[in-house]
């Protein structure tokens, strides 16, 4: 059994007409898996927990890793009835809720994944992996990622955490948060060159706790192969992770319309099976992916083959 967290609430991120990062791309993934034949009594489909359910303990989090003046520039452009972070990242009036309910939901996947030693699935939007420190950008307002790695190291008995990205686009937010934090390690396979410029192979974090795989365009899956099999899983066994969280950006298709790199939906199947070679414990947080058929399929990939472990 696989748990996905979602809620209708994530579709009222509202980015605008003809944006890439649209309430849309949950729907099809929604559709997608209530309609496949394995659903009945294998997904388990469970609501994040309310914001005001968590009390303070949402904002001390989301402090720990977020400058406070950040967190009140995005509140303040919801409250002011919308507008940018920058260019490409829309917030509108109900962005910071939905950004804080989101938030909320990739902690709940961290308890179940935890708590019952089997993989989960957030399914949710505004997405995290760009939002830095002190800045949110690339359609990113809070580094889901980052902040539910930090909750997993207040459990007990959790005393490292790894990140996989395997986005098309280098996360440059959850590496400048966590590249000084020996409990945790980050690895990305990434385009490039492609937004956002970063993400160089020579980046290795403080504590030689980052890897970057920096890949061409063009890629198909026999390089991604060599390279999960050579690299990325050689470095995530080394480390023995408790828990694992994947940045799981599905734009790395060869139909999506932002990069150039040819994987299939069915290759996230295999991505995943290399994953649960280290650890069971995994928690899938949804990143970008924007064309649906592809995302949808990618997602849905992912789940089945979680749901094929005994």
């Amino acid at each position: 059994m696989v748990s996905v967290i979602y809620s209708d609430e994530f579709l009222e991120h509202k980015t605008g007409m003809l944006h890439p990062e649209r309430p849309e791309r949950l729907t099809a993934i929604v559709e997608t898996l209530k309609t496949f034949p394995t659903q009945n009594g294998q997904l388990q489909w469970q609501s994040p927990t309310p914001v005001e359910k968590r009390d303070s303990s949402l904002m001390t989090l989301l402090e720990k890793v977020h400058s406070r003046s950040h967190i009140q520039a995005v509140a303040e452009i919801a409250n002011q009835g919308g507008g940018y972070l920058d260019g490409d990242t829309p917030v509108s009036p109900k962005s910071y809720d939905v950004a804080l309910l989101a938030v909320s939901a990739w902690l709940d996947g961290v308890d179940l994944v935890l708590g019952n030693g089997k993989p989960a699935f957030v399914l949710a939007r505004p997405p995290g992996h760009h939002a830095e420190s002190r800045r949110g950008m690339g359609f990113c307002l809070f580094s889901n990622a980052a902040i539910a790695a930090h909750y997993a190291l207040e459990k007990p008995d959790i005393n490292k955490v790894a990140i996989l990205d395997w986005d098309v686009h280098h996360g440059n937010g959850t590496e400048e948060i966590v590249e000084t934090n020996e409990n945790i390690v980050y690895c990305s396979l990434h385009q490039s060159p492609c937004y956002p410029g970063t993400g160089s192979a020579d980046e290795h974090g403080s504590y030689n706790n980052v890897l970057n795989l920096p890949m061409s365009p063009g890629s198909t899956m026999a390089i991604y192969q060599a390279t999960f099999e050579q690299k990325v899983i050689p470095f995530l066994a080394n480390f023995q992770p408790d828990l694992l969280i994947v940045s799981a950006g599905y734009d790395a298709n060869h139909d999506d319309p932002l990069a150039g790199i040819s994987l299939q939906p069915k290759d996230y199947g295999l991505f995943t099976e290399y994953c649960l070679q280290i650890t069971h414990k995994i928690l899938f947080g949804l990143e970008g992916g924007y064309d649906l058929p592809s995302l949808s399929q990618s997602v849905l990939a992912t789940i089945e083959a979680c749901l094929e472990v005994r």
